[in-house]
């Protein structure tokens, strides 16, 4: 019997150590003066297999967690208590791509870059927990200014975890912590 064997990185290698190449790349030269030729090379990959897994330089800081985000948003959606979907979301959370970015931003040449992304995916987030809160029953303006102050708590945990050192301690306390700081909504009158 005659075996074969897979020529080629494995799938989960292949991302990671696109991954890390460009980080290094982007401390070493900054984000903007990297370009994806410059990641593949540093990788010992092709061009093609970059697009394999990303779909833009961005896709390598945002990529794992826009992954976690949109597990989140589908807790959400299936009714999960919004407090708990967001602590949820915080568990097995590992130092990552953008934890680095968040950390070295200005090194990288990403702040604003981070800022922009951030600040999309936040209201995203928030836009969704105030639907959540709509579904209930409540049509006043608390439902939107909880999704955004919820969102906000979650967004500022991220950086101050990775700001402090990711992996010094679990997301999920700086999570706890900032939900927590959150004040609960008072029952609507009834009518």
């Amino acid at each position: 019997m005659e075996t074969t064997t897979r020529v080629g990185r494995p799938r989960a290698s292949s991302r990671e150590t696109l991954a890390e190449a460009a980080c290094e790349l982007f401390l070493e030269q900054g984000f903007a003066a990297t370009s994806i030729v410059d990641i593949t090379r540093r990788a010992g990959v092709s061009r093609s297999s970059f697009f394999n897994y990303f779909s833009s330089k961005s896709d390598i800081l945002w990529g794992g967690f826009d992954e976690r985000l949109d597990l989140l948003m589908r807790a959400l959606r299936d009714g999960q208590e919004i407090d708990d979907a967001l602590r949820d979301f915080a568990d097995g959370f590992a130092p990552d791509s953008l934890a680095l970015g968040i950390a070295h931003g200005a090194v990288m040449g990403i702040e604003a870059d981070l800022e922009n992304e951030r600040a999309r995916r936040q209201l995203r987030l928030g836009m969704l927990i105030a639907d959540r809160l709509r579904e209930e029953g409540d049509a006043t303006a608390g439902p939107d200014i909880d999704g955004a102050a919820r969102a906000a708590a979650i967004f500022t945990a991220i950086w101050r975890w990775a700001e402090s050192g990711p992996g010094a301690a679990p997301l999920r306390d700086d999570v706890s912590a900032a939900v927590d700081l959150v004040l609960p909504r008072p029952p609507r009158p009834t009518a």
